[in-house]
């Protein structure tokens, strides 16, 4: 006798289509960069410090689109965002030899793709898939950001076969194509923005089966979240850990290299840290529906200043890629981590524009946190003292994110009748 087989909760669908729509942003821009320095360089007679204005340009404007972003995600919806968004930055990048003719014009570039990069970004294909799970949110969280992870593994790569070649502009508008073809249609057809769509609640649960209200109608108002000391709490170790994973991973390369390591092997650092990012986004998203979430990134901050106090102690090579590993788990929970603490604490009413500050300061601290180690560098002709530094503040930060308290907004396990429990802290 064969049983019925159980449908996949669309949820789940909604999650991988989130990813697809990740795997088409960041990666091609930010991941990407790092191929298409020297290309820039030969074509506009420029040096590193020129062109590379051009992504802390373009860093700075995501940062503003940040909190932007959030702000129309709460008003319009998440959908209303991601397609024009989406339909943007693919114009954008098919602009590539228009907006290109000069070093000038390629800071422009890189600017619009900053302001537009967040529209395809966590935000609010964070939104969207906060509001389908409840349960399994940071497990779906985590999904989600596999787009993100995988993208950072293969679009440098992807990339750099295009610019050999094609050229680099060239490159920039097939990618253009491929956000057109292959991101906008999947996202068009199969993100739905909410439950209620389908006349389910958060994770499958069929509404006519239960006398509760909507969880994305709960939460705090974006003023009264930022009135509130675990916001400035949470949001000051984002910044923190931010910049010093940030810091390590621009410059762990160099700082390899510089313990006497061939390039070959220094780059195995690398990717040795860029697999535990991956690994963290994965593992702290099934990891916190288990664990209480505020332990839980104490545990992997703690990681990120044991790596650091590996490179800072000047290690064997060994212990130093122990150390990568270590600052790329964190640095691959805490997006995941940001999302779902918001989530707990301040609910779904205003996740958008919360999400925007907290997603934000992390952008900021990515941008800032390679300019400090880079110029620690430079002032003494080490890193030692930036390493320091970052031992320091991401120790203050695993004690911030200690202090948050108990969750408001949690699913209880009581029974299906209570979807929504609202902690009073």
């Amino acid at each position: 006798m064969t049983g019925k087989r159980k449908a996949v909760f669309y949820g789940w669908w909604v999650t991988l289509t989130a990813a697809v729509g990740l795997f088409w942003g960041a990666p091609v821009t930010v991941f990407s960069f790092g191929v298409f320095l020297k290309p820039l360089m030969r074509d506009y007679h420029a040096g590193r410090a020129a062109v590379s204005l051009g992504y802390t340009l373009g860093s700075f404007a995501a940062v503003i689109s940040a909190l932007l972003t959030g702000r129309l995600v709460d008003r319009y919806g998440a959908r209303k965002v991601i397609l024009p968004a989406t339909a943007m930055f693919g114009a954008v990048l098919l602009g590539a030899k228009v907006l290109s003719a000069s070093l000038t014009q390629s800071y422009f570039f890189y600017v619009l793709l900053g302001l537009l990069v967040n529209g395809v970004g966590p935000v609010p294909y964070g939104d969207v898939v906060s509001h389908w799970f409840e349960r399994n949110r940071g497990l779906a969280l985590g999904l989600m950001m596999l787009g993100i992870g995988s993208g950072a593994i293969i679009m440098p790569f992807l990339a750099q076969r295009l610019i050999a070649r094609f050229g680099w502009r060239a490159a920039y508008v097939i990618l253009g194509c491929a956000v057109l073809l292959i991101s906008l249609p999947v996202v068009a057809v199969f993100l739905k923005e909410h439950p209620g769509k389908l006349w389910l609640l958060p994770d499958g649960v069929m509404r006519s089966a239960l006398r509760t209200h909507d969880a994305g109608t709960s939460g705090l108002a974006s003023r009264e979240a930022f009135r509130t000391p675990t916001f400035w709490l949470m949001l000051s170790a984002f910044f923190l850990v931010g910049a010093s994973v940030h810091g390590c991973l621009v410059h762990m390369t160099a700082m390899l290299t510089d313990r006497g390591l061939t390039m070959e092997t220094a780059a195995l650092g690398s990717s040795l840290m860029g697999a535990a990012v991956l690994l963290g986004r994965v593992g702290s998203g099934y990891l916190l529906d288990r664990f209480f979430a505020p332990y839980l990134a104490a545990g992997f901050f703690g990681g990120v200043t044991v790596g650091i106090g590996l490179l800072w102690a000047g290690a064997t090579p060994g212990l130093a890629f122990a150390g990568a590993f270590l600052i790329g788990l964190g640095m691959g929970a805490e997006v995941d981590e940001i999302a779902y603490l918001i989530g707990r604490y301040f609910g779904l009413r205003a996740f958008g524009e919360i999400y925007g500050w907290a997603f934000g300061a992390f952008v900021l601290a990515g941008a800032l946190g390679p300019l400090a180690m880079g110029a620690g560098f430079d002032l003494s002709g080490s890193y030692r003292g930036p390493l320091e530094a970052f031992f320091a503040t991401s120790l203050v930060a695993t004690a911030l994110i200690t202090r948050l308290g108990d969750y408001r907004y949690y699913a209880g396990q009581q029974g299906e009748s209570e979807l929504l429990t609202v902690v009073e802290g």
